[in-house]
């Protein structure tokens, strides 16, 4: 257990995200963002599967099963793409169950790319490079959960991070995504 890793840990990714968010006119969102990680309900399995190199809910996940933290997180935070996965349901000519991603409006794609830069940069320390985002997006393999247009836009952004790197991505989604406008928050 590690109160204080734990707690620095969280307090420096918040602060990446903000000064990201921050760049790109979102204000509301950075200094909001990730709150509900300083909940009991996700504060202490952070601290009881504290590693310092990797998130807390894979420990969590892979001693229980699940994450009890994330389930709460992902749930209060529009930035993730799960906050907005609907009801799976079954399709009329196939059978099949399908998940029904809706599209996450813009500024939620935007401080998700920020929260995934941040966390590469925390967990990756001096091994980060531009590239570390999208590969850890590669890893990953959510796209199937993703609306298109969700999709769309954050490997965009990835991949423009991946190869022009951090300021010039930050200067096109103030530019072109976000088109210089103050952000209305909901």
């Amino acid at each position: 257990m590690d109160i204080g890793g734990h707690f620095k840990t969280i307090t420096e990714h918040r602060i990446e995200v903000m000064k990201g968010c921050f760049k790109v006119g979102l204000y509301y969102q950075g200094l909001t963002h990730d709150l509900s990680k300083y909940t009991p309900t996700e504060f202490i399995p952070g601290v009881k599967y504290f590693q310092g190199y990797r998130s807390p809910n894979t420990a969590e996940r892979e001693d229980i099963g699940y994450s009890s933290a994330w389930l709460h997180h992902k749930g209060r935070n529009k930035h993730h793409f799960e906050y907005w996965i609907d009801y799976p349901i079954r399709d009329k000519e196939t059978g099949e169950v399908k998940t029904i991603p809706a599209p996450m409006p813009d500024k939620y794609i935007v401080e998700m790319f920020m929260d995934r830069l941040a966390a590469c940069k925390i967990y990756q320390k001096e091994k980060y490079t531009d590239l570390s985002p999208w590969n850890y997006y590669r890893q990953g393999d959510i796209s199937r959960f993703l609306h298109p247009h969700t999709k769309e836009l954050l490997e965009k952004l990835l991949k423009m991070n991946a190869v022009k790197g951090e300021e010039y991505t930050i200067k096109y989604i103030r530019v072109k995504i976000l088109k210089n406008a103050r952000i209305k928050n909901d």
